[in-house]
């Protein structure tokens, strides 16, 4: 990476360094799988406004050499058609949309009953000032305390796993989402369970599970960038 192409990733983060964000953790393995240097901002939930002149209310954030780009999945589909010579994280138009359906996925099926495990860890391993605006935010957004979002059962967890299914269903058939070779479905769900493994000791997925043996994979992609991260 020369000085003239600086390349950085916004990313949030708490406490210890810790790089938290799900939609964060998409974008740079995205990123490693076209083969492209970056370097990481930490900037934590506070520090957004301040990025870029307050542009964007959320990270991840890539400024690409000044071309500025947000949204995990739109920064995903930049890299796609800018740097189309590399390895491309679709495997064509099908694997695109594909990407788009797993977000999505992920999103409704995965995020909501995590929040509730992960919820009071993440607060606990944020700056005081992160702490009360994260604590705020939650608090409105389900018009309830921290406490009482707060659930780490066992049928919790459960639940979760039960979630997994069809991940669980199609890793027995083949080693990654994208096939023999993880693509950008296979971040969107790595980043959702990476977000736990960050914040939280709760034990999400179970050993003999094939969802387990593909996030160990994942881990280990290129070069350990996953296994590396402060974790809780």
């Amino acid at each position: 990476m020369t000085a003239s192409h600086a390349r950085v990733l916004y990313d949030l983060c708490g406490t210890d360094d810790r790089r938290f964000s799900p939609y964060c953790w998409r974008v740079k393995l995205a990123l490693a799988h076209k083969g492209l240097a970056f370097e990481t901002a930490a900037v934590p939930f506070t520090g957004i406004p301040g990025v870029l002149g307050g542009r964007f209310k959320t990270v991840p954030i890539l400024d690409d050499g000044g071309t500025i780009v947000a949204d995990s999945l739109a920064i995903a589909d930049y890299l796609e058609d800018t740097y189309h010579g590399r390895p491309s994280l679709y495997g064509g138009p099908g694997g695109r949309a594909a990407a788009r359906f797993v977000d999505r996925w992920a999103v409704t099926q995965l995020h909501a009953p995590l929040v509730r495990i992960v919820v009071r860890d993440i607060h606990d391993r944020l700056e005081p000032a992160d702490q009360a605006y994260f604590r705020q935010s939650r608090e409105a957004r389900f018009s309830k305390s921290l406490e009482e979002i707060e659930d780490k059962s066992a049928e919790r967890v459960q639940s979760v796993r039960a979630a997994l299914e069809p991940l669980r269903a199609t890793l027995a058939l083949q080693p990654f989402l994208g096939g023999e070779g993880p693509l950008m479905s296979d971040y969107c769900v790595f980043g959702t369970l990476q977000w736990a493994r960050i914040t939280s000791p709760v034990a999400i997925l179970a050993e003999g599970d094939p969802v387990h043996a593909w996030f160990e994979r994942c881990l280990d992609l290129y070069d350990g960038m996953g296994r590396r991260a402060v974790t809780a």
